[in-house]
Order: structure tokens, then C-alpha cells, then sequence
């Protein structure tokens, strides 16, 4: 399993519209990332987006970062815009029971 992960801080005026954005995406789409939200740092979020091979983690990654995800356009609400969207691919090394 590889995985596609995006982090970035929402600007607190923009919380809501965030998250009532990203619930409808969620409800409408097939491939949808897990969203996570920092315990001890409020509006750090993380999106954790799976796939079973490389390519198709860093196809995700690509459209993440290129804007043809309609999740790019929370760009509009991350504190210093789409700079500050850091998106990352990860292989797994250790695997439970491996």
C-alpha cells in the first residue's frame, strides 16, 4: 500500500468553509482521502490518500499538486495559498507482520 499525503494549515476565518467543503467532496467522490486534523495544533490538517501501487500514488499526487483534484481548491483557504500545500508520496518500508 502506498500512500499520498498533503498537509497544510487553514486560516482559522476559513475553518468552516473548509470543512463543509471537504464533507461534500467526500460524500461525492469515489477516491477520497482520510482527513486528519492536528491534536495540539488546531487547523493543521493532513489528508492520507491510499493506493495499492506507486504509480498510482503519485498519479494522485500529481493531479493534488497540478489543480485537476477539485480538492485543490482549498489552496483558497490555506494560510500562504498553494505554496504552503505540501504534498509527499511514501512507499511503505516495515509493514506489520512483514
Amino acid at each position: 500500500m502506498y500512500i499520498c499525503f498533503a498537509e497544510y494549515r487553514i486560516i482559522p476565518e476559513h475553518r468552516q468553509a473548509y470543512l463543509s467543503y471537504s464533507k461534500q467532496l467526500a460524500q461525492q467522490g469515489e477516491l477520497v482521502p482520510t482527513i486528519y486534523e492536528g491534536t495540539d495544533q488546531p487547523n493543521v490538517f493532513v489528508e492520507l490518500w491510499t493506493a495499492p501501487s506507486e504509480a498510482e500514488a503519485e498519479a494522485i499526487n500529481q493531479a493534488r499538486r497540478s489543480g485537476q483534484s477539485p480538492w485543490h481548491r482549498i489552496k483558497e483557504w490555506v494560510e500562504g495559498g498553494e505554496a504552503k500545500v505540501h504534498v509527499w508520496t511514501f512507499r511503505p518500508v516495515i509493514e506489520p507482520h512483514s
